[in-house]
Protein backbone atom coordinates (compact mmCIF):
# COMPACT_ATOMS: atom_id res chain seq x y z
CA UNK A 1 0.00 0.00 0.00
CA UNK A 2 1.03 3.59 -0.72
CA UNK A 3 0.89 5.92 2.15
CA UNK A 4 -2.40 7.73 0.37
CA UNK A 5 -3.69 4.41 0.58
CA UNK A 6 -2.69 3.11 4.11
CA UNK A 7 -4.38 6.97 5.55
CA UNK A 8 -7.75 6.12 3.26
CA UNK A 9 -7.53 2.59 5.04
CA UNK A 10 -7.07 4.36 8.54
CA UNK A 11 -10.06 6.23 7.55
CA UNK A 12 -12.50 3.81 6.13
CA UNK A 13 -12.07 1.15 9.02
CA UNK A 14 -12.45 4.24 12.01
CA UNK A 15 -15.44 5.21 10.29
CA UNK A 16 -16.80 2.03 10.19
CA UNK A 17 -16.53 1.22 13.49
CA UNK A 18 -16.86 4.69 15.31
CA UNK A 19 -19.55 6.15 13.05
CA UNK A 20 -20.94 7.39 16.55
CA UNK A 21 -18.52 9.10 18.34
CA UNK A 22 -19.18 9.75 22.18
CA UNK A 23 -16.76 12.53 23.61
CA UNK A 24 -14.82 10.76 26.29
CA UNK A 25 -15.21 13.67 28.68
CA UNK A 26 -18.25 14.81 30.40
CA UNK A 27 -19.29 18.29 30.18
CA UNK A 28 -22.08 21.00 29.37
CA UNK A 29 -20.22 23.97 28.14
CA UNK A 30 -16.76 25.42 27.30
CA UNK A 31 -15.56 25.75 30.89
CA UNK A 32 -16.53 22.59 32.19
CA UNK A 33 -14.73 20.74 29.15
CA UNK A 34 -11.45 23.00 29.44
CA UNK A 35 -11.47 22.13 33.72
CA UNK A 36 -12.47 18.65 32.30
CA UNK A 37 -9.30 18.06 30.13
CA UNK A 38 -7.04 19.89 32.51
CA UNK A 39 -7.64 17.37 34.93
CA UNK A 40 -7.34 14.59 32.85
CA UNK A 41 -3.47 14.75 32.61
CA UNK A 42 -2.07 11.31 33.81
CA UNK A 43 -5.58 10.78 35.09
CA UNK A 44 -8.00 8.28 33.42
CA UNK A 45 -10.94 9.70 32.00
CA UNK A 46 -13.17 7.37 33.99
CA UNK A 47 -11.72 9.11 37.14
CA UNK A 48 -12.16 12.49 35.79
CA UNK A 49 -16.09 11.74 35.15
CA UNK A 50 -16.28 10.52 38.67
CA UNK A 51 -15.22 13.66 39.84
CA UNK A 52 -16.36 16.37 38.28
CA UNK A 53 -19.83 15.60 39.11
CA UNK A 54 -18.51 17.02 42.48
CA UNK A 55 -17.31 19.37 41.86
CA UNK A 56 -19.45 21.02 39.24
CA UNK A 57 -21.97 20.60 41.94
CA UNK A 58 -20.30 23.46 43.63
CA UNK A 59 -18.81 25.39 40.96
CA UNK A 60 -19.56 24.78 37.19
CA UNK A 61 -18.41 28.10 36.08
CA UNK A 62 -15.47 30.33 36.89
CA UNK A 63 -17.78 32.87 39.24
CA UNK A 64 -18.54 30.22 41.40
CA UNK A 65 -15.22 28.19 40.88
CA UNK A 66 -13.19 31.69 42.89
CA UNK A 67 -15.45 31.69 45.40
CA UNK A 68 -13.91 28.28 46.60
CA UNK A 69 -10.46 28.47 47.79
CA UNK A 70 -7.51 26.54 46.40
CA UNK A 71 -7.15 24.10 48.70
CA UNK A 72 -11.10 23.05 48.46
CA UNK A 73 -10.63 22.31 45.17
CA UNK A 74 -7.47 20.14 45.62
CA UNK A 75 -9.61 18.44 48.15
CA UNK A 76 -12.40 17.27 45.55
CA UNK A 77 -9.88 16.73 42.78
CA UNK A 78 -7.24 14.12 45.06
CA UNK A 79 -8.09 10.98 43.33
CA UNK A 80 -7.29 12.63 39.88
CA UNK A 81 -3.65 13.06 40.65
CA UNK A 82 -0.84 16.36 40.40
CA UNK A 83 -4.02 17.93 43.16
CA UNK A 84 -1.66 21.07 43.86
CA UNK A 85 -0.82 21.82 40.50
CA UNK A 86 -4.35 21.63 39.14
CA UNK A 87 -6.03 23.30 41.82
CA UNK A 88 -3.97 26.03 41.29
CA UNK A 89 -4.89 26.09 37.42
CA UNK A 90 -8.45 25.72 38.34
CA UNK A 91 -8.56 28.89 40.23
CA UNK A 92 -6.30 30.95 38.65
CA UNK A 93 -7.20 30.31 35.10
CA UNK A 94 -10.99 30.88 36.58
CA UNK A 95 -9.67 34.38 37.54
CA UNK A 96 -8.37 35.62 34.46
CA UNK A 97 -11.60 34.19 32.63
CA UNK A 98 -13.52 36.65 35.02
CA UNK A 99 -11.09 39.59 34.76
CA UNK A 100 -10.51 39.03 31.18
CA UNK A 101 -13.24 37.33 29.45
CA UNK A 102 -15.96 38.39 31.40
CA UNK A 103 -16.67 34.57 32.57
CA UNK A 104 -16.04 33.12 28.77
CA UNK A 105 -13.49 30.73 27.29
CA UNK A 106 -11.66 32.28 24.88
CA UNK A 107 -12.23 31.04 21.36
CA UNK A 108 -8.83 31.05 20.48
CA UNK A 109 -5.36 28.64 20.73
CA UNK A 110 -3.18 31.90 22.01
CA UNK A 111 -6.22 33.05 24.65
CA UNK A 112 -6.07 29.25 25.83
CA UNK A 113 -2.74 28.91 26.11
CA UNK A 114 -1.82 31.67 28.35
CA UNK A 115 -4.06 30.48 30.90
CA UNK A 116 -2.43 29.12 33.92
CA UNK A 117 -2.05 24.80 33.83
CA UNK A 118 -3.38 24.70 30.06
CA UNK A 119 -1.51 23.57 27.28
CA UNK A 120 -1.42 22.81 23.44
CA UNK A 121 -3.16 19.56 23.80
CA UNK A 122 -6.04 20.97 26.39
CA UNK A 123 -6.29 23.98 24.21
CA UNK A 124 -6.90 21.76 21.22
CA UNK A 125 -9.61 19.46 22.54
CA UNK A 126 -11.37 22.85 23.57
CA UNK A 127 -11.17 24.21 20.64
CA UNK A 128 -12.27 21.10 18.46
CA UNK A 129 -14.59 19.77 20.87
CA UNK A 130 -16.26 22.89 21.93
CA UNK A 131 -16.00 25.25 19.23
CA UNK A 132 -15.73 22.70 16.48
CA UNK A 133 -12.26 24.80 15.26
CA UNK A 134 -10.23 21.61 13.22
CA UNK A 135 -7.76 20.53 15.71
CA UNK A 136 -5.77 17.50 16.42
CA UNK A 137 -4.78 16.84 19.52
CA UNK A 138 -2.51 14.03 20.41
CA UNK A 139 -2.59 11.93 23.67
CA UNK A 140 -0.90 8.71 24.13
CA UNK A 141 -3.24 6.50 22.32
CA UNK A 142 -2.53 8.70 19.01
CA UNK A 143 1.23 8.98 19.66
CA UNK A 144 1.21 5.06 20.23
CA UNK A 145 -1.07 4.09 17.40
CA UNK A 146 0.47 6.54 14.61
CA UNK A 147 3.89 5.42 15.35
CA UNK A 148 2.13 1.34 15.04
CA UNK A 149 1.20 2.87 11.99
CA UNK A 150 3.86 3.82 10.54
CA UNK A 151 2.53 7.65 10.06
CA UNK A 152 4.99 9.19 11.97
CA UNK A 153 8.59 8.38 13.50
CA UNK A 154 7.32 8.61 16.76
CA UNK A 155 10.17 11.00 18.49
CA UNK A 156 7.41 13.48 20.17
CA UNK A 157 3.94 14.29 20.46
CA UNK A 158 4.76 17.49 18.45
CA UNK A 159 5.85 15.37 15.72
CA UNK A 160 2.97 13.36 15.68
CA UNK A 161 0.51 16.14 15.54
CA UNK A 162 2.56 17.80 12.59
CA UNK A 163 2.60 14.48 10.82
CA UNK A 164 -1.34 13.35 11.57
CA UNK A 165 -1.82 17.05 10.14
CA UNK A 166 -0.30 16.65 7.14
CA UNK A 167 -2.12 13.52 6.40
CA UNK A 168 -5.32 13.76 7.33
CA UNK A 169 -7.68 16.07 5.42
CA UNK A 170 -8.52 19.01 7.81
CA UNK A 171 -12.19 18.23 7.73
CA UNK A 172 -11.77 15.14 9.65
CA UNK A 173 -9.59 16.08 12.67
CA UNK A 174 -12.13 16.43 14.69
CA UNK A 175 -13.64 13.10 14.17
CA UNK A 176 -10.51 11.67 13.71
CA UNK A 177 -8.79 12.24 16.84
CA UNK A 178 -11.34 11.34 18.87
CA UNK A 179 -12.05 8.07 16.84
CA UNK A 180 -8.20 6.91 16.74
CA UNK A 181 -8.47 7.25 20.59
CA UNK A 182 -11.58 4.89 20.89
CA UNK A 183 -9.74 2.36 18.78
CA UNK A 184 -6.51 2.48 20.48
CA UNK A 185 -8.89 1.69 24.08
CA UNK A 186 -10.59 -1.14 22.48
CA UNK A 187 -8.14 -2.66 19.84
CA UNK A 188 -4.51 -1.49 20.22
CA UNK A 189 -4.00 -1.00 23.86
CA UNK A 190 0.12 -0.21 25.14
CA UNK A 191 -0.64 -3.47 27.83
CA UNK A 192 -2.15 -6.45 27.29
CA UNK A 193 -2.35 -6.10 22.95
CA UNK A 194 -3.73 -8.86 20.63
CA UNK A 195 -2.77 -7.68 17.52
CA UNK A 196 -5.38 -10.70 16.08
CA UNK A 197 -8.35 -8.20 17.06
CA UNK A 198 -5.88 -5.36 15.96
CA UNK A 199 -6.85 -5.12 12.12
CA UNK A 200 -5.11 -1.58 11.47
CA UNK A 201 -1.75 -2.31 12.95
CA UNK A 202 -1.91 -5.84 11.56
CA UNK A 203 -2.68 -4.77 8.02
CA UNK A 204 -0.54 -1.70 7.89
CA UNK A 205 1.58 -1.87 10.97
CA UNK A 206 5.33 -0.88 10.79
CA UNK A 207 7.32 -3.77 10.28
CA UNK A 208 9.34 -3.31 13.28
CA UNK A 209 6.34 -3.17 16.10
CA UNK A 210 5.30 -6.36 14.37
CA UNK A 211 8.04 -8.05 14.50
CA UNK A 212 8.88 -7.32 18.08
CA UNK A 213 5.32 -8.00 18.56
CA UNK A 214 5.75 -11.99 17.61
CA UNK A 215 8.96 -11.91 19.18
CA UNK A 216 7.58 -11.66 22.57
CA UNK A 217 4.99 -13.86 21.51
CA UNK A 218 7.17 -16.58 21.41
Amino acid sequence: MTKQEKVQFVIDKLEELYPEIPIPLDHKDAYTLLIAVLLSAQCTDVRVNKITPLLFAKADNPFDMVKMSVEEIKEIIRPCGLSPMKSKGIYGLSKILIEKYNGEVPQSFEGLEELPAVGHKTASVVMSQAFGVPAFPVDTHIHRLLYRWNLTNGKNVTQTEKDAKRLFPRELWNDLHLQIIWYGRDYSPARGWDLDKDIITKTIGRRTVLSDYYKGKK
